[in-house]
């Protein structure tokens, strides 16, 4: 039988100057984090009183995917730095798992004081949803047996008038485009097969994944926008069908490769979070078609 080596079956003993350790990295860590979506969203619109603003119906949801993907990886992430520093099993879970939706709040917090965007309902559930997501498995199962990944690919766009659009709702450079452009982004639910049918002989790193994105979006809730000062249309694209997408995938598990090598753990942990390419299967439109990799 080989040994489980994966950092889930490591145990720390309680020390004084990692817990330290742990909680500047997370000042330092989400205050760097921060600045960077106030370089990249904020910034260029100006402060409000704080409101309420419903955007459900935006971007064919791909953003509400968007929310509990960070919620539950910022609570895996928060809870492996807890149980590097010997926290005990439930002080771990939950305080990992309530640093999730904490870090998220704060940012819809800010949200709720630009006046380009305002505190989201739907977005704190889907947050809440991400880091319940993480404490259900960790108290149930003592592992993450499904896992929420992420996968982007840079659009090209193709005619002028669509790339000047992405342009200037998406942003030019890559990070922007990283962080703005849902028609690039693909979230996944990633189950390992072996977590759920122990007695398989399929390889330990083998799950099968569920992806969710969509396409044709040039606009929040259509492809049609309007100046908002003089009300005069600056960008008319109705006839752009905007259309979800399902795929269905193999992938890997990096958790479960086996190494004694922390350096390696830390990166298999890392890569845990990225839909490995792989062929896929994708329903949208009403029709089912093949693709020999997806990222």
């Amino acid at each position: 039988m080989v040994k489980d080596t994966s950092v889930r079956n490591i145990i720390y003993p309680y020390n004084k100057k990692r817990v330290k350790l742990v909680v500047l990295a997370n000042v330092a860590g989400f205050g760097g984090m921060l600045v960077g979506l106030n370089a990249a969203w904020y910034s260029k619109y100006p402060k409000s009183g704080f409101h309420f603003f419903n955007d459900y119906a935006e971007w064919l949801q791909v953003d509400k995917a968007g929310h509990i993907f960070s919620a539950y990886n910022g609570s895996r992430a928060s809870m492996e730095l807890w149980r590097w520093a010997g926290l005990s099993r439930e002080k771990r879970i939950w305080i990992g798992g309530l640093s999730g939706v904490a870090y998220e709040t704060v940012i819809e917090t800010l949200d709720g004081f630009s006046s380009e965007y305002g505190f989201s309902i739907t977005d704190y559930v889907a947050n809440l949803m991400g880091s319940a997501l993480f404490v259900a498995q960790e108290l149930k199962w003592d592992e993450q047996k499904l896992k929420l990944k992420f996968s982007f690919h840079k659009q090209k766009y193709g005619e002028p008038d669509l790339d000047n659009r992405a342009n200037t709702i998406f942003g030019k450079t890559e990070i922007e485009r990283f962080l703005k452009d849902y028609n690039a982004q693909t979230y996944w639910l990633s189950g390992n097969i072996q977590s759920f049918f122990p007695k398989s002989n399929l390889p330990v790193w083998l799950s099968l994944a569920v992806g969710y994105g969509a396409q044709g979006m040039f606009g929040a809730r259509s492809n049609v926008a309007a100046d908002r000062t003089t009300g005069a249309i600056i960008f008319d694209r109705p006839d752009i069908n905007r259309y979800r997408q399902w795929y269905i995938s193999p992938d890997i598990d990096f958790t479960k490769i086996q190494t004694n090598k922390k350096g390696l753990k830390v990166l298999f942990f890392l890569l845990s979070t990225i839909k490995f390419p792989a062929p896929a299967l994708e329903f949208s439109r009403g029709k089912l078609e093949g693709h020999w990799l997806v990222f």
